[in-house]
């Protein structure tokens, strides 16, 4: 029943083509306008609404792209998985598409966290890099999707399996700060509020919506791609079939 349900879902996509690519062309310029918003108004929080932190400084505001690129990360490596999943079950063409996409977009978020996160404790651990539990799921994260990538080139399906083995890891990165004695600092938002302030926390959503809103668009734009010519062999194989 579920295998039915997922395989009708993928192929109303796929057979009804003029549906998803007119849908996809009509509103694509929506969210494209409004990332350009996003980013002026997410500059604008970060450098002239958010205060300097008394502790850190003006190095604080390096957590306004820090934290969103950490939350991303996870995120697109969960649509991969998700991805993963539906070709294993459906073997459909498009979702090799999109869980291939999500792996390079989740490697370069990934690589940006690990960046902008050495940059931030710099000053307050005297060094780049420590083998923090925090710091280590995150880097083991990014040889994840490394480690999926180069299995794409051999196989997608153990690319898969890798992909949603890797799952594992993301409760480690979430709760790391919290099982071990960590020089992260725990999390400062949860699901019964945050400890930031409005001010502070204003432009770390909105360069999160900054970075959620283009990587929805491009993975629309590569399901896009590979429509047409998915179309193109299924009306060839359909030509040959009736000759």
């Amino acid at each position: 029943m579920f295998d039915c349900t997922l395989k009708h879902v993928a192929y109303t996509l796929v057979l009804q083509p003029s549906f998803f690519m007119s849908k996809t062309r009509s509103y694509a310029q929506i969210p494209m306008g409004f990332r350009w918003f996003l980013t002026a108004m997410a500059i604008h929080s970060s450098f002239r609404v958010a205060p300097s932190d008394s502790q850190q400084g003006e190095n604080h505001r390096i957590t306004h792209v820090h934290v969103p690129a950490a939350w991303m990360s996870i995120l697109v490596h969960i649509a991969a998985a998700i991805g993963s999943f539906l070709f294993s079950l459906t073997k459909h063409p498009l979702f090799p598409r999109f869980s291939g996409t999500s792996t390079e977009i989740g490697a370069l978020f990934t690589f940006l966290t690990s960046v902008t996160g050495g940059f931030r404790g710099k000053p307050m651990w005297g060094t780049f890099w420590v083998w923090d539990a925090r710091l280590t799921s995150v880097f083991i994260l990014l040889f994840i999707y490394l480690g999926a990538l180069c299995f794409q080139k051999l196989s997608f399906e153990l690319a898969s399996i890798f992909i949603c083995v890797g799952l594992i890891n993301i409760p480690i990165i979430k709760f790391s700060v919290n099982w071990w004695n960590t020089l992260h600092q725990p999390g400062s938002i949860s699901q019964f509020g945050t400890s930031i302030h409005v001010p502070m926390l204003i432009p770390i959503l909105l360069n999160f919506a900054n970075f959620l809103f283009p990587t929805c668009i491009l993975l629309v734009l590569e399901t896009r791609l590979l429509i047409p010519s998915f179309l193109e062999s299924s009306l060839t194989e359909e030509m040959e079939a009736r000759g």
